[in-house]
C-alpha cells in the first residue's frame, strides 16, 4: 500500500510516497514519468508516515543548505538493472556531476547508454537518489521529469557549474 503527502519546496510542491519499507516516490508538478496517485492513501499508516515526515524533514534541511546526504529508507520497484542504474546514482557526490556516458562507464556497461539514460529518467525518488548530478557530456544539462529548470536549481543548490 502506497501513502503520499504533499509537501512545499522551492521547487514547487513535491508529492512524496511511502510503503511501510520506505520512501518510494518523489515527484514535481508536472512530473514526466509520473503515473498518478489512483489507490493511494493520504492518511499513512505509522511506518509510512514515519517514513514520510523523515522524507520531508530530510528535504528541508537540503534545501535550506544544511544536509548533503540522505539517509531514509527507500522502496524502489524497478527493474534489477533500472535499481542497479539508481543505486549508483547514490555514489555522486554533492555537489559534482557526472555525464551519461560516465555513469554508463561506471556501471561497466558504456554500451548501454541509452538504457542507462531511460533508466535514470525513470528514478521515482528525485532529489533523494540525484539523477539531477547527471548531465550532458558537453556540461549541458539536459532532460530531467521534473524539467530543465528544476535540475538547473538543483545543481546551482549544490554548486555545481554548468553551461
Amino acid at each position: 500500500m502506497i501513502s503520499y503527502m504533499e509537501h512545499p519546496s522551492p521547487v514547487g510542491t513535491l508529492l512524496i510516497a511511502a510503503t511501510d519499507a520506505g520512501i518510494c516516490g518523489i515527484y514535481f508538478e508536472e512530473h514526466k514519468h509520473f503515473k498518478g496517485k489512483d489507490g493511494w492513501l493520504q492518511t499513512p499508516t505509522q511506518a509510512a508516515a514515519q517514513h514520510l515526515k523523515n522524507a520531508a524533514m530530510q528535504l528541508d534541511e537540503y534545501f535550506a543548505g544544511k544536509r548533503t546526504e540522505f539517509d531514509v529508507a527507500l522502496d524502489l520497484s524497478g527493474t534489477e538493472f533500472q535499481r542497479g542504474v539508481w543505486a549508483a546514482l547514490n555514489a555522486i557526490p554533492f555537489g559534482q556531476s557526472v555525464s551519461y556516458a560516465q555513469h554508463a562507464q561506471g556501471l561497466n556497461n558504456p554500451k548501454a547508454l541509452r538504457a542507462v539514460g531511460s533508466a535514470i529518467g525513470k528514478n521515482p525518488v528525485s532529489i533523494i537518489v540525484p539523477c539531477h548530478r547527471v548531465i550532458g557530456s558537453s556540461g549541458a544539462v539536459t532532460g530531467y521529469a521534473g524539467g530543465v529548470e528544476r535540475k538547473r536549481f538543483l545543481l546551482a543548490l549544490e554548486n555545481v557549474v554548468v553551461k
